[in-house]
């Protein structure tokens, strides 16, 4: 089936307020979501106004340098002091902390609210991670979650698994939404591995019931 995706943009204008900007390091990487994009080059400007280097930073699976995409978030080694996030929600910052060791700050357009994360606000998120790894280890019996959504899809990363953990028995799930009652069916499974957004291990793994990992963790 083709798919055809449309883009929502803000029509508002965004103005970063001077207490944000004040606290910003020298060197920041600005990062927003697809909704907001309109207004990266005016923030941007200002920021550079306000003496900051800017960098927009290329995410994968995205159009745009400075666009996120939550399944995308990864480790960005260019030279930069800290990550500035635009937008509502705060799933996208916390990816970015969790992946790069840097501070991220973070402003809401709608609420007009700014904050800077810190590492109690990921706690949660490592604890649930480092607990998974753990019991996926201690699993023989594992399912793999496979997305064919495009930017999604790690199949073969899935199947690598079977090579680096030959001690183990694979079960490879494909879906295109995921239906989390029907793993009910699997009740064997020990522990799922999950390939898709990594959202599903850290916002909706109760709805899975048992341990969840993200693929990226095992290697």
């Amino acid at each position: 089936m083709k798919t055809f995706f449309i883009e929502a943009r803000f029509k508002g204008k965004i103005e970063l307020p001077d207490g944000l900007i004040s606290t910003l390091p020298e060197k920041v990487a600005l990062f927003t979501t697809v909704q907001y994009l309109g207004s990266l080059d005016d923030i941007k400007k200002k920021l550079e106004e306000k003496g900051k280097k800017v960098l927009l930073l290329k995410a994968e699976h995205t159009a745009y340098h400075g666009q996120l995409l939550g399944c995308s978030i990864r480790e960005f080694k260019e030279n930069f002091d800290a990550l500035l996030y635009v937008g509502d929600g705060l799933f996208h910052p916390k990816a970015l902390m969790l992946k790069n060791n840097k501070p991220v700050f973070v402003f809401d357009p709608l609420s007009r609210q700014f904050l800077k994360l810190s590492e109690n606000s990921i706690a949660e998120m490592k604890r649930k991670s480092k607990a998974s790894l753990s019991k996926f280890m201690h699993s023989k019996e594992i399912g793999v979650l496979i997305s064919t959504k495009p930017g999604q899809n790690q199949t073969k990363k899935a199947f690598e698994l079977e090579k680096k953990y030959a001690d183990k028995n694979f079960y490879f799930l494909m879906f295109d939404t995921i239906d989390f009652a029907e793993l009910e069916n699997f009740p064997f499974i020990e522990c799922f591995v999950n390939t898709a957004c990594p959202r599903i291990a850290y916002d909706e793994a109760e709805k899975i019931r048992k341990a969840v990992v993200n693929v990226d963790d095992l290697f």
